[in-house]
């Protein structure tokens, strides 16, 4: 294999008797307007920019693009990082401005095939160990130009994200502090986001990510390693995606491997929870695991408030095994309000005294009220026959005097299992 580096041969790569970068000079001007134009013509975000800019910054890029390979040709080597400082520059401007990253690099990518055309165009078959030294020098300039590029753009686009997360994350911290309007409102202009009339306050419950039944689990999933971080911000990340593109703006959240806080803009009067629901459960799917919400709205002065009844309500669905998606107050209203501190939790939670000690009972009792009084679903959620789940619900009426299928012993019954969960928290 031939090495072309600088350090084998001196010589000047001609092409039809004229060096390389002789013809690639005298072309520089004429082909910098060419490779504009073809742009224009083929990459759809240069067409938004407008006339000034394409002659003047964009234009510049190419003319001193152009001269570096002309050099790196001519002196048979490696461009210098030194060299590449305009490149990188700007780079770092288009990143600020916005301009994505695939019509920056698309840019080089035309310029430089162009002007392999025009070294080569009129090459002749002796030429080709020097039109083999030049490919090999243009490969290497456009492969340096690409990682530096695209490193400075990713570094200053990763500064530009930090600052706006930053920025919301100070703005939910003001709201969720209740700082006064004028502090909140001084704090999203600095963020450079709006303020809401109202939000969805929720907070988010996500279960470790399921591991596919055909894939062994990875020691990083097992032990927590490098590995499992990695995954778990990716998961952080795609939720916050989910989340920002369904409100169209970027949503204020702190987020966490496990969950977090999420304050979401209410875009109607009136909120759509089924919309939202299914929200949830698509975001669930996305990210592989099971996800529960609760939510609660509110104004601005409000979130402190319902961000701790978002909190409350996710700890009773937690607490009861619900299957995971969005939960409203609505929805848990009998464990919440028997949640609130009350003299009667222990007489409700002595009417399950005659059954306290008989745990497979207790929750069978338990999951058969979760599932709607369906035997069969309660039968497989405990891996017991039908059979054995109508016995156990008859000793249970039996010793307690209450009947789950009659409505009103079903009430007592809800409300008694909830007292004996508030007993159990308490000191």
């Amino acid at each position: 294999m031939t090495d072309h580096k600088l350090s084998v041969n001196r010589r000047e790569l001609c092409v039809a008797g004229v060096p390389a970068h002789a013809r690639l000079e005298a072309v520089t001007p004429e082909l910098a307007r060419t490779i504009v134009r073809r742009l224009v013509d083929e990459v759809p975000f240069y067409r938004l920019l407008p006339a000034e800019q394409l002659q003047g910054e964009v234009s510049e890029v190419v003319v001193r693009s152009l001269r570096l390979l002309a050099a790196v040709v001519r002196e048979r080597r490696d461009a210098r990082d030194d060299e590449l400082a305009f490149q990188r520059d700007s780079a770092a401007r288009r990143a600020e401005e916005g301009v994505p990253l695939d019509a920056v690099l698309s840019a080089y990518h035309v310029g430089l095939t162009m002007s392999w055309i025009e070294i080569t165009g009129d090459a002749r078959p002796a030429d080709l160990a020097d039109v083999q030294a030049a490919l090999a020098l243009v490969m290497r300039l456009h492969q340096k130009i690409t990682a530096t590029v695209s490193a400075a753009y990713v570094e200053e686009r990763h500064v530009i994200d930090s600052q706006a997360h930053s920025g919301r994350r100070s703005l939910l911290g003001a709201l969720a502090a209740g700082e006064p309007a004028a502090t909140i409102a001084a704090v999203a202009q600095e963020a450079g986001v709006r303020v809401a009339p109202r939000y969805v306050a929720m907070t988010l419950l996500l279960a470790p990510q399921a591991i596919p039944p055909d894939r062994p689990p990875h020691r990083d999933d097992a032990a927590g390693g490098a590995g499992a971080k990695v995954a778990a911000r990716r998961r952080i990340r795609r939720l916050q995606a989910t989340l920002d593109r369904y409100a169209g703006e970027p949503v204020l959240s702190a987020l966490e491997p496990g969950g977090g806080t999420v304050l979401l803009p209410a875009r109607q009067v009136d909120v759509p929870w089924p919309e939202l629901r299914a929200l949830v459960a698509q975001a669930g799917r996305e990210l592989g695991t099971d996800l529960t919400a609760a939510a609660c709205v509110a104004d601005p002065p409000g979130v402190p408030d319902a961000l701790r009844r978002a909190g409350e309500i996710a700890d009773l669905v937690l607490r009861s095994a619900r299957p995971p998606g969005l939960y409203v107050l609505d929805d848990v209203l009998l464990e919440y309000q028997l949640s609130r501190p009350s003299d009667a939790h222990r007489q409700l939670a002595a009417l399950l005294d005659p059954i306290a000690g008989k745990a497979d009972l207790l929750r069978t009792l338990a999951e058969y009220l979760r599932s709607g009084l369906s035997r069969r679903r309660t039968a497989a959620l405990l891996h017991v026959h039908p059979n054995t789940v109508d016995y156990r619900i008859r000793r249970v009426a039996q010793l307690t005097g209450l009947n789950p299928t009659r409505p009103s012993d079903l009430q007592h019954l809800s409300a008694a299992l909830v007292a004996r969960q508030v007993l159990a928290r308490e000191p």
